[in-house]
């Protein structure tokens, strides 16, 4: 149990509340609100093993800089309680989860798993290089409701696309808040951050923009699919809380950055999900 719960902290399982939401309301989206419940399941497995791989080689690539980070003196292999042969074997068993499931999907999602595998794959070492690493974990994020929509209408359509954008925008920018605080740490390692490349206020900035342009995606999703009012509630839900979780970071004061500030951004997609949900009902 105890190497279970290592596991579990090391694929942050809670996080994972900001992709499956964005999954299963993209699934409503392209099914106009009748998805398959056996569909549903394996594409909630897919991207389930995906981004526990994801995050399992994210943390192996980091690890070096994960050590000499106080603030992540709480990860599992930070702490020795998991090896790096142990998370290897742990990837490969989430890799090969994740291509039986996408299997038992229509062909051509088997086909485009290459290309949706490659911005996780390549997102961790992106800091090494560009100041805009966050968008290639949007991109990634992104992944999930492309996927679904993929899986459901074996296309790729623009209502999906700008969806997709939407997605990457939200979560890529919040990472970016959520990384600024590490803008000193990131200098010293030479890692590259939009904080470490414009300063702490610059990447806030750049931020709060990214995510007005995500919010008007959303909206734009809406009006192409023509959801009803109860979809819209949700995206009012999502942008006031982004409002929010910007109000509580002023420049150079990241007290409130803190996991309860990181969890409080699922509310975006719980909030897309559920009323997405109920404008089929």
């Amino acid at each position: 149990m105890s190497k279970l719960q290592a596991h579990a902290n090391n694929v942050a399982l809670p996080h994972t509340i900001f992709s499956l939401p964005f999954a299963l309301a993209s699934a409503f989206m392209a099914s106009n609100g009748r998805p398959d419940f056996w569909t549903v399941i394996w594409i909630l497995l897919a991207i389930t093993s995906a981004r526990w791989a994801a995050i399992a080689i994210d943390n192996l690539a980091d690890l070096k800089y994960d050590k000499l980070q106080p603030r992540l003196s709480y990860r599992a292999m930070v702490r020795g309680e998991i090896s790096r042969g142990e998370a290897l074997i742990f990837i490969v068993l989430c890799l090969i989860v994740m291509v039986a499931a996408v299997a038992q999907l229509p062909p051509i999602c088997l086909k485009l798993l290459p290309v949706a595998a490659i911005p996780f794959i390549i997102y961790p070492f992106t800091k090494r290089f560009t100041a805009w690493c966050h968008l290639f974990l949007g991109l990634a994020i992104a992944m999930a409701p492309a996927g679904a929509w993929v899986a459901i209408t074996e296309k790729i359509s623009l209502p999906m696309i700008i969806l997709c954008t939407a997605v990457a925008l939200w979560i890529g920018a919040f990472d970016a808040v959520y990384g600024a605080q590490d803008e000193r740490f990131d200098k010293s390692q030479r890692l590259h951050s939009l904080a470490t490349k414009y300063g702490a206020a610059g990447a806030l900035t750049i931020a709060r923009g990214l995510h007005v342009v995500s919010i008007v995606c959303f909206i734009i999703v809406g009006l192409m699919l023509n959801l009803g009012a109860l979809y819209f509630v949700g995206v009012s839900i999502a942008a006031v809380a982004l409002i929010y979780q910007h109000a509580l970071v002023r420049q150079n004061d990241y007290r409130e950055v803190t996991q309860a500030y990181f969890m409080r951004n699922g509310i975006v997609s719980i909030a897309i999900f559920i009323f997405t949900w109920l404008s089929y009902d």
